[in-house]
């Protein structure tokens, strides 16, 4: 609490210039894996638009002296939980909700999980804002390697699930041009919404009018957007309402929240509004290379992300020339995902730290 209330004196003051991944606020945490140990973090970052903002996270590193050069990172990018101040992961669930940690933590590296910011810190929270995500994601990096007790090297792979899946391809697009220092090995994407005009235009209404409603909460205050486009003023409310819900319990809010949620925006697609669809357009991805080996896992039974508009995302990146490895999980829905799928991406990781030569699926997607 004391180095908290230092830090943010500081700031006031104007005695701390803006540094990407500066460390602010790191205190043990309960909840690590066997042999880990695990620090909450509070660490500098910046927005879409380059300003000076800040993000909590977790990391979490194994135990003992590390060995020379560093451990190898993974940078965890979550999935929704909401677009609110108090939807913060490292603070609702702790360690426990990164899939596969124990088996990371065992193989000797550093996890690092961004909650972003605005989950846990002041908003707005840019939701599926692209830029925004992978500044966060990429001076968590920067962030885990100024705690020395972690031992976390330079060389580092992120994965991340459904928003974080959007957040881990994002990093994947910027890391050369934001963080040089930094080495990617690869890039693990669990049902990635990647062309977001096709996703929203794709999903099952139901699903989809959650989606809209944090996007509509989120993107009326980072961009300016106008919730009068998607309805009137009852619609506006329910879609605010909704907005300060938390996931629990894999339900945001209530059943009545619900219902008046299908029954406002069920039948709404807001990529239909054209300045809607301009700022989907943009945080969409394949308009920048990612140059690393990709590892994308999609559910075929996915009602959100629907299985045939990652496939495209999948086939346009190999028509570019990227190495995508692409699974497809039978029956797999979207919710489940990356838990299911964790142990073929942290086997998958494996690889790309050892330095194995990845052929990709390109030719035959399974």
């Amino acid at each position: 609490m004391r180095a908290l209330l230092t830090a943010v004196a500081m700031m006031m003051a104007g005695q701390v210039a803006a540094e990407p991944g500066r460390l602010l606020v790191k205190v043990p945490l309960a909840g690590a894996p066997v042999g880990a140990e695990a620090w909450p973090i509070r660490y500098e970052t910046h927005d879409r638009d380059g300003r000076r903002t800040e993000s909590t996270g977790m990391v979490i590193a194994p135990k003992g002296a590390a060995p020379a050069g560093g451990r190898p990172v993974v940078a965890w990018t979550h999935g929704t939980v909401g677009v609110a101040e108090a939807c913060s992961p490292s603070k609702l669930y702790g360690p426990k909700s990164i899939p596969g940690l124990a088996d990371m933590i065992a193989r000797g590296w550093v996890v690092v999980a961004t909650d972003y910011p605005g989950l846990g810190t002041p908003g707005p929270h840019a939701y599926l804002v692209g830029s925004a995500a992978a500044r966060a994601a990429l001076d968590s990096v920067r962030a885990a390697g100024r705690i020395p007790a972690a031992g976390a090297g330079t060389r580092f792979a992120v994965w991340g699930h459904s928003q974080g899946g959007h957040a881990a391809l994002w990093t994947g697009q910027r890391a050369r041009a934001e963080a040089p220092e930094l080495t990617l090995v690869g890039v693990a994407a669990a049902s990635p919404p990647t062309d977001l005009v096709a996703n929203f235009g794709a999903a099952d209404p139901k699903a989809r009018a959650v989606l809209s409603a944090f996007v509509a909460t989120s993107w009326e205050r980072v961009y300016g957007l106008k919730l009068g486009d998607l309805g009137n003023r009852t619609t506006a409310g329910v879609i605010r309402s909704f907005g300060k819900a938390c996931q629990g319990e894999g339900r945001f809010g209530t059943k009545v929240d619900a219902l008046r949620l299908m029954v406002r925006l069920g039948d709404v697609n807001i990529v239909d509004r054209p300045a809607w669809r301009v700022v989907a357009a943009g945080n969409s991805l394949g308009r920048e290379p990612i140059g690393v080996p990709l590892l994308v896992t999609q559910g075929a039974a996915d009602d959100l992300v629907r299985a045939g508009v990652t496939e495209r995302f999948v086939g346009e990146s190999c028509k570019r020339g990227e190495v995508v490895r692409y699974v497809s999980v039978a029956g797999g829905d979207h919710a489940g995902n990356a838990v299911a799928t964790a142990a073929t991406a942290v086997a998958w990781m494996a690889d790309r730290f050892s330095g194995a030569a990845e052929a990709g699926t390109c030719r035959a997607p399974r």
